[in-house]
């Protein structure tokens, strides 16, 4: 929305002017400029813009569910993770260690997968 707003102007042309020896006023001259201009912004190529953003956001909404529930499944699957190699790491089976390519805790003699 613009607004411009214009108080009066006020020219003087020649306030003082000195002819002859003697004082002379010239007039002053008043521009009267009060005006008001107000634009909404509101036009029709404005609202299909804004409709066109509007359809193409809700077309990718799906998409976007998508990736951030794959997203989300990857962090829990990290999260989850790095438990289960903190817990490995401190069992008290000496034969356990944490397989860091499958992200499994594995028995150093059979290397089947083992609950610490």
């Amino acid at each position: 929305m613009k607004t411009i707003l214009r108080k009066s102007l006020w020219l003087a042309l020649a306030p003082l002017a000195f002819a002859g020896g003697s004082l002379v006023f010239s007039p002053v001259v008043k521009a009267d400029t009060d005006r008001l201009v107000i634009e909404s912004g509101d036009s029709a190529q404005s609202r299909q813009h804004a409709a066109m953003e509007k359809e193409q956001w809700n077309d990718t909404r799906s998409l976007r569910k998508k990736v951030n529930t794959r997203v989300e499944k990857e962090w829990d699957k990290d999260d989850v993770a790095f438990d289960l190699r903190d817990k490995c790491q401190q069992s008290a089976n000496v034969n356990a260690y944490w397989e860091n390519n499958t992200l499994r805790c594995l028995d150093r003699r059979t290397g089947r997968t083992i609950t610490p």
